[in-house]
């Protein structure tokens, strides 16, 4: 998955899945402009990052179109180009679903889908400009699929994520761009702790619908991305890859052990 002389932009790469995403870009030889609203841990995450001058990092809210056009802008013009968008910066609340305000769907509505909105327009009329074609990868979730009520907002977010890559994966084709998803079951990252593996209750319940009996790590998660986006996945778009141990496969609950066990 050699990524040699690639550009790639990555939004929410503070931490998590974005993070990952950019140490794997760097390690298959890209350079990479990494985006986050959280400027302190960008700046943090930027700094610890192999081959820094590679590297560009750019505070972002994805929610705001001038600031997802700025990183488009900034790839071409330190690196003089951009091949791979990654749409990753995403939000997860959970919440009762009558208790959901007009605010709370907005909020999380603006960056998960509004965002993505964003960056594939931004980074589609770059590539176009440029020339040569390119790959998108917007970030999904087996939510995108599955009907759970308590991350109401998320999950509808993600249900328009995968309309999003398949409208856009037609939309582009002619112009050699490629869009693809990637929808990730229960990943180890800050989100999951917090709005999903909020107790042990929580925990179990998950695990006991994921038969490698395990969360997967961020790293897991990148290492499709990086497939996606290289030349090795040229006849892929369109579509969205599950990497979920098995989640949406299942159709009963297993056993799950005690932590350590």
């Amino acid at each position: 998955m050699n990524l040699s002389g690639k550009v790639a932009v990555i939004t929410g790469a503070a931490r998590g899945i974005g993070r990952a995403c950019a140490e794997r870009f760097l390690s298959e030889g890209a350079k990479v402009v990494v985006a986050d609203i959280d400027a302190d841990s960008l700046a943090r995450t930027a700094s610890e990052l192999v081959r820094p001058n590679d590297v560009r990092a750019v505070s972002a809210d994805v929610a705001r179109r001038a600031d997802v056009d700025r990183l488009v802008s900034t790839a071409a013009m330190e690196f003089g180009r951009i091949d791979i968008m990654v749409n990753n910066a995403g939000v997860a609340r959970t919440q009762d679903l009558l208790e959901i305000s007009e605010k709370d769907f907005d909020d999380v509505i603006a960056i998960n889908l509004k965002g993505a909105f964003f960056g594939v327009q931004a980074a589609a009329k770059q590539m176009i400009a440029q020339g040569g074609g390119g790959v998108i990868v917007n970030m999904s979730s087996v939510n995108a699929l599955l009907a759970i009520p308590s991350l109401a907002t998320y999950a509808i977010s993600k249900g328009g994520m995968k309309q999003l890559t398949s409208v856009a994966a037609v939309a582009l084709a002619p112009h050699n761009i490629r869009v693809v998803a990637v929808g990730p079951g229960t990943i180890l990252t800050d989100m999951v702790a917090s709005a999903i593996f909020s107790s042990e209750e929580a925990r179990r319940s998950v695990l006991s619908r994921t038969p490698i009996g395990r969360g997967g790590q961020p790293s897991e998660v990148a290492a499709v991305v990086a497939f996606l986006a290289s030349d090795e996945a040229s006849y892929i778009t369109g579509q969205t890859i599950y990497p979920d141990g098995g989640r949406l496969v299942l159709n009963y609950t297993v056993p799950v052990g005690e932590p350590g066990s």
